[in-house]
């Protein structure tokens, strides 16, 4: 017997990596829809200094946050046992292509460890319902696209293999436990900020994403923007990804909440805009934004990385309604704004450097 019915709607949400970039704008989200939020995260890629910023943009706070690697079975456990959890929205992870490629036995045993982790500490405690947070990344070398979730998948990167291990262990306990529901959410590049400017990207070190690269180049705390590539197979030479509002992302977390009742098993669906933008495009559009020049760099190729990669999500359009709304201008916008209101990022914290692998 699980503690909540199938056929509820969750209201007390716990959220790991809830004061990561993806994590910190889900709970922001959660709480302005009226969910209690219970926030996990053990600030190695975030910081503590973004929970005071999301109770100014939602108003009221998350109703506990633990300070706490979800690897440590014993831990996690506690919060389970204190918190009447309904559901789990697991952001927690590490999530560069480039770094992965050199620190492989790190990502697997983040994202793999972190999420077997707490596959236990669920079933221990009658928590069946998931929302996981894969990528889009495990297509690889797929093709032009734009790629549904029938596409073949093909792994080129550690971090991009390491979200398909979790799925296929999330399928594995669909298979054995009936009654679990998984909602897999294969997201395309998430980008942008919060529109009040409080909350973020704000990576530790040189950032690996592009467009926080960017506007730290607009911002005038890097000289030039590396462009790693510039002889693929595209329309100006350089890679194409499919950019997804980062407000637009959550609300498919949040909308995810609604659809446990649609049935047991993994399910699994795409988030993306499907329209694929080079860098060169994205360089140009936040020029526009900031009005400034963003100088740049073409540099060697960086392994992991794939021409082009663009995603089909019409299958969550048909099955929830949902459909991005905002456009590349509107993340450059808010990408700009935050980093106007915030050229040193959350600071008054001191993060961990990456693990070594």
């Amino acid at each position: 017997m699980t503690r909540n019915e199938p056929e509820s709607t969750p209201s007390t949400i716990l959220v790991t990596g809830g004061a990561g970039f993806l994590g910190s704008h889900a709970c922001v989200d959660l709480l302005d829809h009226g969910y209690e939020v219970i926030v996990v995260d053990d600030y190695s890629h975030s910081s503590p200094e973004v929970l005071p910023r999301m109770e100014r943009v939602a108003g009221r706070f998350a109703g506990a946050v633990y300070e706490l690697d979800i690897r440590d079975r014993r831990a996690l456990s506690a919060v389970f046992d204190r918190h009447a959890v309904d559901a789990v929205v697991h952001c927690a992870g590490l999530r560069s292509v480039s770094a992965s490629t050199r620190m492989p036995v790190a990502y697997y045993d983040a994202n793999v460890g972190a999420t077997t982790s707490l596959l236990h500490a669920m079933h221990e405690h009658g928590v069946r319902r998931l929302v996981f947070s894969s990528s889009c990344a495990l297509y690889g070398d797929a093709g032009p696209g734009p790629l549904d979730e029938a596409t073949p998948v093909r792994p080129v990167s550690p971090y991009a293999a390491s979200k398909w291990a979790c799925e296929q262990i999330l399928a594995d306990v669909c298979r054995r436990h009936p009654d679990y529901t998984v909602l897999c959410l294969r997201y395309a590049n998430p980008a942008g900020a919060h529109p009040s400017g409080l909350l973020g990207p704000d990576p530790f070190g040189d950032p690996d994403n592009l467009m926080p690269s960017v506007a730290r180049v607009a911002g005038g705390a890097r000289e030039r923007l590396r462009v790693f590539g510039g002889d693929y197979p595209t329309r100006d030479g350089t890679t194409v990804r499919d950019y997804l509002h980062i407000m637009d992302a959550v609300e498919a977390y949040r909308r995810a909440l609604d659809h446990f009742a649609d049935g047991p098993g993994l399910h699994v669906y795409n988030l993306g805009s499907g329209q694929g933008r080079s860098v060169r495009e994205v360089v140009a559009a936040f020029t526009a934004a900031c009005g400034r020049p963003v100088p740049y760099e073409v540099v060697a190729r960086r392994p992991g990385d794939v021409a082009r990669l663009v995603v089909d999500a019409g299958a969550v359009a048909r099955a929830w309604g949902w459909r991005p709304v905002r456009n590349l201008d509107d993340m450059c916008r808010d990408a700009w704004r935050f980093q106007r209101l915030n050229p040193d990022g959350y600071t008054g914290t001191a993060r961990r450097p990456d693990a070594a692998g």
